[in-house]
């Protein structure tokens, strides 16, 4: 009697353990796999776009294309926060074999609560989809944090509270499997009111590649005004690829022989690549309408700059 109920109990026993396991395995998620994605270091591969409109609409891109003879290979926008990754038009734009470049700002948040992990839901769905895109994206964070105007940057946050939050996101994102992004530390020129580039510098681990935004709005203006003397600067405590990551020429300062003094000076000082500001903007210390759509001069010579180019992707 008592070995049939001890038969009795261990049946019951293996019974429950398979329910146990078969609930475990329903309840468990298996861990995503980690998305890898690199891109080229190379000297003058990269033809970048802002574009107004862009995302969601893709048309503008194709009118930029048309004007200059050739499709970029790195599409750029502001992203606010709070919003999420446009998972769609990242799809559309890889169609084209071009990257999503986004810089994320820290708008209306707390730039210390981002170091301090308050909005760690926000930036790991962010994350997750960019780690399920599973190609190569570009991402800045607070850019200009070296200038005045904006909230997150010079006189108004700490330097040290910045790069509190600018390792933070680094390190979420590589937590979650994200490790397809090209960190793009993003610096104005070096001017008159701005802050020490270095003060902002997080340091290696958590740079891919340094990007500097500069305008050519003065009739004066140079490479070597413009982006050149930060270049030098930034040379001397990081040996990182440099992007041209932000920048124009203005429509009265000479145009075509500007944008061919831009694109020289780009390969000269053996940078990755620009991304032109192909908007109006209204506003600020450049007021001007940089878009090169419909200006035959300007057209002429960016056609020849993208000639000189060699586009690791596009």
């Amino acid at each position: 009697m008592m070995s049939r109920l001890l038969l009795v109990f261990a049946l019951v026993m293996a019974a429950a353990a398979v329910v146990f396991a078969t609930k475990k395995a329903i309840f468990e998620v298996t861990p995503p796999q980690p998305a890898h994605a690199s891109l080229s270091p190379s000297t003058a591969s990269y033809l970048g776009i802002y574009e107004q409109g862009t995302p969601p609409s893709y048309q503008p891109i194709t009118d930029f294309s048309q004007a200059v003879g050739k499709e970029p290979n790195l599409i750029a926008w502001f992203s606010g926060w709070a919003q999420p990754f446009p998972v769609a038009f990242a799809a559309k734009i890889r169609a084209h074999d071009e990257i999503p470049f986004v810089q994320i700002d820290p708008t209306y948040a707390s730039v210390s609560g981002i170091a301090a992990g308050d909005y760690d839901g926000y930036l790991r769905s962010y994350a997750d989809a960019v780690r399920n895109y599973r190609h190569a994206v570009v991402i800045g964070f607070g850019h200009e944090m070296n200038a005045p105007w904006y909230s997150w940057g010079y006189r108004h946050v700490p330097p040290l509270t910045f790069i509190a939050a600018w390792r933070h996101i680094v390190s979420l994102f590589r937590g979650q499997g994200a490790d397809n992004v090209t960190w793009l530390w993003t610096i104005n020129q070096d001017r008159g009111n701005t802050g020490p580039i270095q003060d902002w510098w997080p340091g290696s681990r958590y740079v891919t590649w340094v990007g500097i935004d500069g305008y050519y709005f003065r009739p004066q203006d140079s490479f070597r005004t413009v982006f050149g003397t930060t270049v030098d600067q930034v040379r001397r405590f990081t040996s990182k690829p440099i992007l041209l990551s932000e920048t124009a020429v203005g429509p009265r300062v000479g145009q075509f022989a500007k944008i061919g003094d831009l694109f020289a000076g780009m390969k000269k000082y053996e940078t990755l690549g620009l991304v032109w500001f192909d908007k109006d903007q209204h506003g600020g210390i450049y007021h001007q309408d940089w878009r090169i759509e419909g200006d035959a001069v300007a057209e002429a010579a960016f056609r020849l700059g993208v000639a000189s180019l060699n586009l690791v992707h596009g």
